[in-house]
């Protein structure tokens, strides 16, 4: 805020406004407001202005020259009187006109007692020079200023109430089926809350997500088609390849990791490979120690003759 030359407005002296994007109203009290102060008003803005509790007056977009019950002569004596400052202290309330953004968070619990975190975005702003002072008149200032912030601190518990009327009644997986009908519920509680203060809401927008990050993705791998039992797997094998495990295959399909385990595997041989199928011959196989070797045939002598068999024995010679 600028007081020069008794001129008031809302905006510095770089041309930026003091509600800016995140207050709803802001509030100015100085001594220095008396009869003929120049009221500057922009186009997004209403202007309330108010003496000792009581509203003398609501001013939309234009320039005004205030007339207040002090005279100047009766003000100089009167701020003399009391040391200096004047006794009538007005005040300047500027309340900003433009669409805000609010938003509310917050967890609800589904119908398995999981907790599911609700974010919920809408717009508001204040349409009428009534609206501006059921504003003013409803909400308490946090100092000099309404924020958005408090805006959202006061909505929330009726946010709340409104998602949890249709999420504890319903399963985690199907929670997001029934957006559209969430939707509305909080819509309908968030316009009768806000007309209170003379808020009027303009749009809104809900999200809702299991508030454990792994049941998130769980979720969404079950919604690619997967069993719960192969999402687990899925999801333990995503895990371990983040880290580098080169079982992670193994983990998504459900087999055993064996470490140190043949390199080659067993192929079966029939027609079909063009490889004969009967059994190669055996070696010939060597006599027991406890059996007598065969003799070896004799060999020739010097002169190439062999010598003669030897006797049998055991037979008797016939006469």
């Amino acid at each position: 805020m600028a007081i020069t030359r008794q001129v008031i407005t809302s905006l510095n002296r770089d041309g930026s406004n003091i509600l800016g994007t995140r207050r709803l109203a802001m509030r100015i009290a100085d001594e220095s407001i008396v009869s003929g102060s120049l009221l500057t008003v922009e186009s997004n803005e209403f202007c309330v202005l108010k003496a000792r509790g009581a509203v003398l007056n609501v001013y939309e977009t234009g320039q005004y020259a205030l007339t207040t019950p002090d005279k100047p002569l009766l003000g100089s004596i009167a701020q003399g009187f009391f040391g200096g400052n004047s006794p009538w202290v007005y005040e300047v309330i500027y309340i900003n006109r433009s669409k805000l953004l609010v938003r509310s968070q917050g967890i609800a619990t589904s119908s398995e007692m999981a907790e599911m975190a609700y974010q919920v975005d809408y717009y508001i702003h204040i349409d009428t020079r009534e609206a501006a002072l059921e504003l003013i008149t409803h909400l308490p200032f946090n100092g000099n200023v309404i924020d958005t912030k408090e805006v959202a601190d006061y909505a929330g518990p009726a946010i709340e109430q409104a998602i949890n009327q249709v999420v504890q009644v319903t399963k985690m997986e199907l929670i997001n089926e029934r957006i559209f009908e969430i939707r509305e519920g909080v819509k309908s509680h968030l316009t009768d809350f806000l007309a209170v203060y003379g808020i009027l809401l303009n749009d809104l927008k809900v999200l809702i997500l299991p508030k454990d990050e792994r049941m998130r993705e769980l979720i969404s791998l079950q919604a690619i088609g997967l069993t719960p039992i192969e999402a687990v797997r899925y999801y333990l094998a995503l895990k371990m390849a983040e880290r580098g495990l080169v079982s992670a295959p193994n983990a998504a399909a459900g087999t055993p990791f064996n470490i140190g385990g043949p390199t080659t595997g067993f192929y079966p041989l029939g027609p079909e490979t063009g490889l004969p199928t009967s059994p190669p011959p055996l070696p010939p196989s060597l006599p027991d120690a406890g059996q007598a070797a065969s003799p070896l045939p004799p060999l020739p002598d010097e002169s190439g003759l062999y010598p003669p068999p030897p006797p049998l024995t055991g037979f008797e010679e016939q006469p």
